[in-house]
């Protein structure tokens, strides 16, 4: 029998659509429900690709006697956080605040009003490892409610004046844990100008943070940390600063020998649930891939590392083959399960791999990528590469190409094999703000890489999104799934889709990724705007909540006013209007004193500070755009790495919508580059070598 989820989109929402529990989606009838019957709210949000969701939906929301008594007592509601972001930050906070820890899934109970009174993560069906069993939070809080109503107002009177109070504050919230666990601190950055050093002082905390045995940062479980990467790499090339080279190379490295990158079939784990980057949380998230992927291509432009490469282009191929839509958009997660057992999909015993090489080929590729008797994970082995080629090489005194070629072969064929087994669930709802991040990353891989197919990857699921991802108004939705389009847009869903749109712009020259940009950029502006300084995340007419959020802290995504801060200086300097940088300047004004504190908390500010600083520039190219001597210039602009350039180009005589070309035309008959950076520009030049050397010098 179904419950009232069975008519939604998210799948996460629809695993649930079956448990006895009577859930309801969130919204008026639900809301209604509790104040008519003056019963409290159990509120349930996670994630389809969230384990420890599954453990609990197994345990508790499968268990008709449990189930039974949630119905008694309580209106049951589950939320998808993917597709409202709203409401798991609001609750998130509440959360944080009532115990220090948060994550998924998350557990919260509220008044009928929506006010937040008791909450947690994950509870166990039995008592364990500290934790109350989740019959026994129901018992207690059905007595609460009945018998001491008093209490229960009292804690939520507290904590709302603490989260209104707190509202549009930054809240530093650091992933961990199991259940995905989070500390909180609440800081109030005072307002200040920009200081020149600020750059290179959060470049010294994060060294000063920094793993050096493994890469990357913290202990167990150990994080991704994409946007910090995207700062330091920027430091090196901007500043030459070889310590955070250093700090980029070693954390790239060791996570692409670990076992948190799919050695077969590309991409990348969740996290790492050790220090070294061996045994992942397995599930595999569009947000993560696009991230990654992108660092790693800028790393191979600004480095040249060779292996910088193949991580990118396999994590792009592993998204192009299991998580893209027929008709373009990319789908959002795959679960850490298959079979009901997290990561058997994945891991290997000698066994299965001497089953399908030979004798040698088997015995190089073990050596290669760990594979034991016993193995590192549940009787199976995680494959990491333990050994490189050159170390494989002179160990057996082969040639380094033969090796890598064997190895090549090796991993083709288990990878075939794989695909024969159960394959995790996926979740195929398609999120406006992760493919904008996953267009910037084909954008930017198809200009690096020279791959027409990125490029079209990334053409097509812009088309998608601007089509699909459509009200009857025209306003960007936040979700689609199966044919329905739903949700109002948030702040992050229009400066996500505002980058991978410039990105893409900038990769194929056509000048309606560019206008779709700026008129979401111009809804943002009026549909978001705080009083203060900055955006909130739900747009200006959106439901009325408990709190209306403004969150400002980046996490396993750049935060909406972080990623806003960063197109808008990207648009003021493709228009050159101050209505575009100057928000952005305004909020790191009073961002910028938390930047050096707490680096990996703000590292798209650190991005996006950059821009601000005068660290970026303009190239504009006028010239056929087939033509050789454009293709000669673009491809000079191009074989340097420019992060933070805007680059726009167009056809001589063409009106173009982009303001940067206005006013630009070919000197003496011939493809033109003009470059600018600041308030200053240089002579306009045809010479493609002159460019380069210029365009070098000036990053």
């Amino acid at each position: 029998m179904a419950n009232r989820l069975i008519d939604e989109t998210s799948p996460y929402l629809l695993q649930h659509a079956h448990n006895p529990v009577d859930w309801h989606p969130w919204g008026e009838e639900a809301l209604e429900m509790a104040r008519e019957q003056d019963r409290p709210i159990f509120l349930s949000i996670g994630y389809a690709a969230c384990h420890w969701c599954h453990v609990m939906e197994r345990e508790s929301f499968e268990d008709p006697e449990t189930a039974a008594l949630m119905n008694e007592h309580f209106v049951n509601i589950k939320v998808d956080r993917e597709e409202r972001p709203d409401l798991d930050s609001i609750y998130m906070r509440s959360v944080t605040y009532l115990t220090g820890r948060g994550g998924w899934p998350m557990s919260v109970w509220l008044t009928p009003a929506g006010a937040p009174f008791f909450g947690g993560t994950y509870f166990p069906d039995s008592p364990r490892q500290g934790l109350p069993s989740f019959t026994r939070v129901l018992h207690s809080l059905a007595d609460a409610w009945e018998n001491r109503r008093n209490e229960i107002a009292s804690a939520a009177d507290k904590l709302a004046a603490q989260l209104q109070e707190d509202s549009g504050l930054p809240v530093l919230r650091r992933e961990g844990g199991a259940a995905g666990d989070a500390h909180v601190d609440v800081l109030v950055p005072p307002p200040a100008g920009l200081d020149s050093q600020t750059g290179a002082e959060a470049s010294s905390a994060l060294a000063s943070g920094f793993d050096a045995a493994n890469g990357g940062w913290g202990g167990a479980p150990k994080f991704p940390q994409p946007m910090a990467l995207e700062f330091l790499l920027t430091r090196y090339v901007r500043h030459g600063d070889e310590h955070a080279r250093t700090l980029v190379e070693r954390s790239l490295g060791f996570m692409a020998a670990g076992g948190i990158y799919d050695q077969l079939g590309g991409g990348f784990h969740r996290y790492s649930v050790d220090e070294a980057w061996l045994v992942p949380h397995f599930e595999k998230m569009l947000y993560d891939n696009s991230q990654l992927a992108r660092v790693y291509t800028h790393a191979w432009q600004a480095l040249g590392h060779e292996r910088y490469r193949r991580v990118a282009e396999e994590t792009l191929d592993y998204v192009v083959r299991e998580m893209t839509h027929p008709e373009g958009g990319f789908f959002s997660t795959q679960d850490a399960d298959s079979e009901g057992v997290e990561g058997r999909f994945f891991v290997w015993t000698p066994d299965e791999i001497e089953a399908l090489l030979n004798e040698q080929d088997a015995a190089l590729f073990m050596e290669a990528y760990g594979v034991e008797l016993g193995g590192n994970f549940e009787g199976a082995s995680i494959l990491s590469q333990v050994r490189n080629i050159q170390e494989l090489a002179d160990a057996h005194g082969d040639p380094p190409d033969d090796v890598e070629k064997r190895l090549a072969a090796a991993r083709a064929t288990l990878l075939a094999a794989r695909e024969e087994r159960v394959h995790p669930a996926r979740d195929e709802k398609i999120l406006a703000a992760w493919n904008g991040l996953m267009i910037a990353a084909f954008a930017d891989a198809a200009v690096a890489f020279d791959r027409e197919d990125y490029r079209l990857a990334a053409q097509r699921a812009a088309a998608f999104v601007l089509k699909e991802l459509r009200g009857p108004d025209g306003r960007l939705l936040r979700s689609w799934r199966a044919g329905r389009a739903r949700l109002n847009g948030y702040l992050e869903d229009h400066s996500h889709m505002i980058e991978g749109l410039l990105a893409l712009y900038q990769a194929d020259f056509h000048a309606r990724w560019f206008v779709a940009a700026r008129a979401l950029a111009d809804e943002m502006l009026t549909a978001f705007e705080a009083p203060e300084s900055g955006f909130y995340d739900t747009r200006d007419d959106h439901e009325t909540l408990f709190v209306r959020p403004q969150d400002y802290q980046d996490n396993a995504v750049p935060s909406g006013n972080a990623m806003a801060a960063t197109v808008l200086l990207k648009l003021g300097a493709f228009a050159g209007e101050a209505r575009y940088t100057s928000p952005a300047e305004a909020m790191l004004a009073g961002i910028e004193p938390l930047l050096p504190r707490y680096p990996l908390a703000f590292g798209q500010w650190l991005v996006a500070f950059g821009l601000a600083a005068g660290e970026g520039g303009e190239v504009a190219v006028v010239g056929g755009l087939e033509s050789s001597d454009t293709c000669a210039l673009l491809e000079a602009v191009r074989s340097v790495f420019l992060p933070g350039w805007v680059i726009a180009a167009r056809e001589p005589g063409a009106v173009s919508p982009v303001p940067l070309l206005r006013g630009r035309e070919p000197v003496g008959g011939r493809a033109t580059a003009y470059v600018c950076r600041g308030t200053a520009c240089r002579a306009p030049t045809t010479d493609p070598a002159e460019l380069r050397d210029e365009l070098a010098m000036r990053r």
